[in-house]
Formats: structure tokens, C-alpha cells, sequence
């Protein structure tokens, strides 16, 4: 960077090709397998993420240890990790660990978080998770993850679905209770719970369709369209499965 504007002052470059230059820099191209995006936590607030399906272990080993090597000193996040593959990593990179490095593995959201300290801030806001039953449970559970790696409490309440509502108001009551700014909604089969809990309060609800269920509902695609039709305002729906990003909406609504 010293060197681009070095350039940019001695007039070498206009005021443009420097600010390419720099957005160039902030890329980690490692052998031309992933392109990691080193700056993003100061850019976004939110440290990069490596998403595991569909890498060659070999391939995600090489870009996890290029990313330690290369002097980065922000966490690493990698998503839809098996506990197999996530086993076989910790044992590989072993040495990691004794350079003071930790490595926080979720089984049920199957997610990674590769950090350098358990120190965590005083949390800047509450978020509420709910799912509609069990089998939803390991995608909320990513989004809590995501949620408290963004530096935000999660208060969670699983298997309070339509087929037993009775079981939602007394805790929708005490996350409202709770002070949280965003309610996060994960439900499979039919999709209805974010429609309803929409209809209660007066916050942003982010729905997550998740691809619990059978017959015409299988893969979530029911539980999507249901969603995204629904007749109660202030839902913002993401796609299925994805706790992840609905974590991360979730966080840039308390951080704007």
C-alpha cells in the first residue's frame, strides 16, 4: 500500500488506478484455488467465511493454512462443515493450535470458527432465534454462531412450531421481554411460523425456510414460497438453509 501511494503522490498514477490498486491488495489469491478477501471484517464488520461443500479437503487445508500464513489476524469462519472433515482439520493443523490460535467447532450448526482469543465485548444487542421444531434446530444454530461472532447476544427458543402453538406466545412475551431488536425464524414443512410471529410484533422478522420435510414440501421449497408469500409485513425471507446470511442481515440491522 505504502508503495501505491508513494506513486499516487509522486503523480506516477491517477487518483483511480490507486484505488484499484488497493482494492487488488486486499485480495489473497492462493494458488490460484481461492481468492480470500483479507480486509472484509474492517470493510464490513463481519470476518470472511469459506463455505466447505463442494472444496477438495486438500484445497480447503491449503486455503485455511495460506490464510494463517499470510499475517492475517482476523477469525475465520467456515460453514456446512462435516464433524468428519472438521475432525480430520484440527488434527492437520494441529500447529495452529500452538501458535495460541482456537478452534470452535459447532457440531450441531457443522460450523468452524478458527479465532485468536475467546475475549468477546460487551454484546451490542440481543437477537432472538426461534425454530418451529427440532429438525430445524441445526440451521438456527448457525445463525447463532454468525449472531454472536458479529458481537450480538442470542437468546433462542426451539420447537415452539404451528402444530403446538400454544407453546410460542409465552416466548415471544419473554424475548420481547428481553429487548430483542431482531427475531430470527427458521421452520421447514409449510413454512408458517415467521407469518405468525410476524403478525405479533413490532420488529424485524428475518424467515429461514429450511429443508425439513417430505412429499411435495421436500427440500424447503414449500416452506420458501410460504414465505415469501406471506401476508404479514416486516419479513425478510433468505434462502433455504441459510443461517448463515440470515445471522449476518440480522446483524447489519442492529449495527445500522
Amino acid at each position: 500500500m505504502r508503495d501505491i501511494l508513494e506513486k499516487l503522490i509522486n503523480n506516477e498514477i491517477n487518483l483511480e488506478e490507486a484505488e484499484n490498486l488497493i482494492k487488488s491488495n486486499n485480495i489473497l489469491e492462493f494458488d490460484e484455488i481461492a481468492k480470500i478477501d483479507s480486509h472484509r471484517e474492517k470493510r464490513t464488520g463481519f470476518p470472511e467465511a469459506v463455505f466447505s461443500p463442494g472444496k477438495d479437503y486438500d484445497d480447503l487445508l491449503l486455503i485455511i493454512k495460506k490464510y494463517f500464513e499470510s499475517d492475517n489476524t482476523q477469525n475465520l469462519i467456515i460453514t456446512k462443515l462435516s464433524f468428519k472433515r472438521y475432525d480430520k482439520l484440527q488434527k492437520d493443523l494441529h500447529y495452529l493450535k500452538t501458535k495460541g490460535l482456537i478452534f470452535d467447532y459447532n457440531k450441531k450448526a457443522q460450523i468452524l470458527v478458527i479465532r485468536f482469543d475467546n475475549d468477546k465485548p460487551e454484546p451490542i444487542a440481543k437477537i432472538g432465534i426461534m425454530t418451529a421444531g427440532t429438525s430445524d434446530i441445526s440451521v438456527a444454530e448457525e445463525a447463532k454462531v454468525i449472531v454472536e461472532e458479529g458481537g450480538c447476544e442470542a437468546i433462542t427458543s426451539y420447537d415452539i412450531g404451528v402444530a403446538g402453538i400454544h407453546r410460542l406466545f409465552p416466548q415471544i412475551a419473554y424475548m420481547i421481554g428481553e429487548g430483542v431488536k431482531v427475531l430470527i425464524v427458521c421452520a421447514g414443512m409449510e413454512g408458517a411460523l415467521p407469518s405468525v410471529v410476524a403478525g405479533l410484533v413490532d420488529i424485524p422478522v428475518i424467515a429461514v425456510p429450511t429443508s425439513v420435510g417430505y412429499g411435495v414440501g421436500e427440500g424447503g421449497r414449500v416452506a420458501l414460497d410460504s414465505m415469501l408469500q406471506s401476508c404479514a409485513p416486516g419479513i425478510a425471507v433468505v434462502n433455504i438453509d441459510n443461517g448463515f446470511g440470515a445471522g449476518v442481515f440480522a446483524l447489519n440491522i442492529v449495527k445500522s
